[in-house]
């Protein structure tokens, strides 16, 4: 449900309306609004990746998952409704805001993330978090669905787009909100303190150099999570600048490119939700090299489309891979992660996720800035991270991963 719930924000604010309005609007289509937004986000995910292990650990040792998941939701959901106040030329409001609400958006996914080997075995994995990619990308569905509906009506009574889309933040926001109450009253929080609250840095900080100390007893999980960094550098490009590319590159209208993310929402759900039963019995690697094969050829595509139809095909592709690449990578990080220090790791995940965060999308960003706006260029550059992820996941050992894990949590 908490997957449901804040797909709304990275949906409807980072990848399908907001994201163009900052370019358009606040940016005023200046030469450098493609830049400045991918700038903005590197900033918020640049905190994250700096304090991700170091949360993970401090949950792990005070089992705070639960109560540091619900500060960052509330801040998040209040930054979300305060952009309704971002209007023309707002660029220090509308930055500032970005980078609160994305920082606690990507603290709060590194922390739901850390439950998931608590409430699903080794073998189901990959099963449970599909499924919670899926209601994900339902929860973005529904978040575009209600403000597609609010915007056709208020074009209907003659409100501008850039007057309505405000609005839309409101009812975001007013969405995260309500679909994450049942995650605050009915998880619970399975893991129990590991020290005193008289050694809270002590401890933490202890627990970190740890943390990094073990990285040679878990190499092909490390090996793993810089094969993230690299195939994520791509996906976080698409998702941070798929609407701007749609109206940019293709000419696309705020509710044309509305009615696309929401097909394309769909078929994401679609595909986390069939992978994550197939990536169980072929494995989370199989699965995960597939996904990204389909993601260059899809780079390509979208590359070279010059009508309506070659990038519908794209963009619904996009949403098969979408969905399914997330699943798995996701659900590979927890099968390779010993059970006593999962929340660590998963803080390392949500670092190298950051990292592709700023990685790509600031890379997308400069290239079209010095190619005078050419975002096909920039677009086909994108595909080169996937090329390197794939080669470098070709390098993992699962099984052998699995188990260095498993012993860990035997030793202790």
């Amino acid at each position: 449900m908490f997957d449901f719930a804040n797909s709304g924000y990275t949906t409807v604010v980072l990848t399908a309306i907001f994201s163009a309005y900052f370019v358009s609007v606040v940016a005023n289509n200046a030469s450098w609004g493609t830049l400045a937004w991918t700038l903005s986000l590197a900033v918020s995910y640049a905190m994250v990746m700096f304090t991700g292990p170091l949360i993970g650990a401090y949950a792990d040792v005070h089992a705070a998952k639960k109560r540091l998941l619900l500060v960052t939701t509330a801040i998040c959901v209040l930054g979300t409704a305060a952009l309704a106040t971002v209007g023309r030329m707002d660029l220090a409001l509308g930055i500032a805001l970005i980078v609160i609400t994305n920082y606690c958006f990507g603290t709060g996914e590194n922390l739901i993330a850390a439950f998931l080997p608590e409430i699903a075995n080794g073998e189901s994995i990959g099963k449970v978090s599909g499924w919670g990619w899926a209601l994900g990308y339902l929860g973005g569905l529904l978040s575009l669905g209600l403000c597609l509906v609010y915007l056709n009506w208020a074009s209907s009574r003659g409100v501008a787009t850039e007057a309505a889309v405000p609005v839309t933040m409101l009812i975001t926001a007013a969405l995260f909100a309500m679909a994450s109450l049942p995650t605050f009253l009915l998880l619970k929080e399975r893991a129990t303190p590991q020290a005193g609250p008289g050694h809270v840095f002590q401890d933490t900080f202890g627990r970190l150099r740890e943390t990094l100390h073990r990285a040679r007893r878990f190499q092909d999980l490390w090996r793993f999570l810089v094969c993230i960094v690299f195939y994520q550098a791509g996906i976080q490009t698409v998702i941070a600048l798929a609407a701007i590319y749609a109206e940019q590159a293709m000419g696309f209208t705020t509710k044309e490119t509305l009615m696309l993310l929401l097909v394309t929402n769909v078929t994401a759900s679609v595909g986390a939700l069939l992978f994550g039963q197939v990536q169980d019995r072929i494995g989370h690697k199989a699965t995960l090299a597939i996904t990204l094969a389909v993601w260059m050829a899809t780079v390509v595509l979208v590359w070279a489309a010059q009508g309506v139809t070659a990038f519908w095909i794209a963009a619904n592709l996009v949403g098969v891979c979408l969905g399914a690449s997330q699943s798995a990578g996701r659900a590979l990080v927890g099968y390779l992660s010993p059970e006593k220090h999962v929340a660590e790791f998963f803080g390392l995940w949500g670092l190298a996720v950051k990292l592709s965060s700023i990685i790509g999308p600031v890379t997308y960003g400069v290239v079209s800035w010095l190619s005078g706006g050419n975002h096909r260029l920039a677009m086909i550059m994108t595909g080169s991270f996937f090329v390197v992820g794939l080669i470098l996941l070709l390098t993992v050992d699962v099984r052998r991963g699995r188990d260095v894990a498993l012993t860990n949590n035997a030793s202790g």
